[in-house]
Formats: C-alpha cells, structure tokens, sequence
C-alpha cells in the first residue's frame, strides 16, 4: 500500500511541476499537455556528462549554501547555455540569497528561486521568459538541477533539484522519448524522475551534499507542499 500511495503521489507532483504565474496557477492541465508536445525525441547515443563528479576546466559550479547544508552542483553550459547563464548572473548579483525552498516534495524534488515565495514569482536575467534547452546528454537523473517553468518556454529564476530516490526498470519510461540501453541502465542506478524529461530544461548535476537534498525534502510540509519551517538559500558561490 505505501509503494501505491507514492506512485500516486508522484503521479499527482509530476503534473503540477511548474513556476506559475499569477494568472495561470489554476491552469495546470493545460500547460503540462502543452509541455507534452513539445517533447523531443532522443535518438542518438548520449554523452551522459551526469554520470561522475568530474569537473573539467573552466566548467562552472554553484555551491549553495542552505539553512539545513551546502549542495555543490557542477553546470553545463555548452548542453543549456542560456540557462547556465541565468542562473549564474542570477547567482552572482545575490538574486538567490534569502529566497525560500518554498515547493518540496519527498522522492519527488526541491524547488526554489522565487522571490516570492509562493511559486508565482521572478524572471530571467533578460526579464523575459527564455526558451528550453533539451539536451540529448542530461536527464532528470537523482541529483539533477533544472529550470521550473509555466509550460513550454517560460523559463525565468526558479529552478528544481531532482531527489526521488525510489525507481523501478518498469518506471523508466517516457511517452514521447525512445531511451537508448545507457540512459535507461543510468536510471537505474542513479533513479530520478524520467517523466520530466523533454519538457524541463536540465543544466546541473549535485556533485557533493545529496544528503542535504533529502534532508530538505524530508521535512513537514503545508499547503501547496511548502516546508512548515522555513528553509532559506543562504547564498549560492559560483567558481570556474
């Protein structure tokens, strides 16, 4: 029974997965069906750049200092350029620090960068929404930092990191995307949500405190899952 209760937990999660604006928080269906048809097909072998914690020359990583630990997540700017670049200008003009995990669910994800608060808030550093960047090398693995968005691009600050830890052969699916042997064999090992992936910009992977994902995304939650307590980035460091 608890096995059932997740896979409908997560079912549920996973089609209200968005940074909505004001006007469109009662419109989730459809925006998720909208986000489905702009999925792409994976045909050709990926370079799975997720898959160690090296850290090449010159490759960009966020540190994030939280009030429960510190995330480091290496970035990927050559698969999401723009996103990287949002997110590090962000990052370095301080856009980031104070905000709230306002939106986390257990084996599901964290979510953040909205200076609101409530998931109805902020933009990109061009103060306009920005298309995605769906990369045949990243996936929605455990770990994963990706852009929340409102449907297909929409992008601006608020962004998710993947923690379901809980994933089964049969789950490794997606509707819209032939997984090649390598991305699936990944899944199993790493777990992580493949439902997501061709809808939300993927453009980080955690490199060093996973434990401090779960330890977030374990806490008691409220209404709308936002934490009882208030979980603040402290602020988040970029090196290069």
């Amino acid at each position: 029974m608890k096995k059932i209760a997740l896979l409908l937990t997560l079912a549920i999660a996973m089609f209200t997965l968005a940074a909505c604006s004001s006007s469109a928080k009662d419109d989730t269906s459809k925006k998720e069906n909208s986000n489905n048809e702009t999925k792409t097909e994976k045909k050709t072998e990926p370079k799975l750049v997720q898959l160690d914690d090296k850290v090449e020359k010159g490759q960009p990583v966020a540190t994030i200092e939280t009030t429960e630990g510190t995330v480091k997540i290496k970035l990927f700017p050559k698969e999401a350029p723009k996103a990287v670049e949002n997110f590090v200008t962000h990052a370095k003009d301080g856009y980031y620090d104070g905000l709230l995990f306002h939106r986390v669910i257990d084996n599901f994800m964290i979510q953040s960068g909205d200076p609101k608060g409530d998931g109805t808030g902020g933009e990109s550093i061009w103060k306009k929404p920005f298309k995605n960047e769906i990369s045949n090398n990243l996936y929605h693995f455990r770990g994963a930092l990706a852009m929340a968005n409102a449907g297909p691009d929409t992008n601006g600050s608020q962004f998710y990191i993947v923690q379901n830890k809980f994933l089964t052969a049969a789950e490794i699916k997606n509707d819209s995307i032939q997984y090649t042997d390598s991305v699936k064999e990944a899944y199993e090992k790493l777990k992580g949500v493949p439902s997501l992936d061709g809808s939300y910009t993927v453009f980080g992977q955690t490199i060093e405190g996973l434990d401090i994902v779960d330890k977030i995304a374990e806490t008691e939650v409220g209404a709308n899952d936002k934490p009882e307590k208030d979980i603040k980035i402290k602020t988040i460091k970029i090196t290069e």
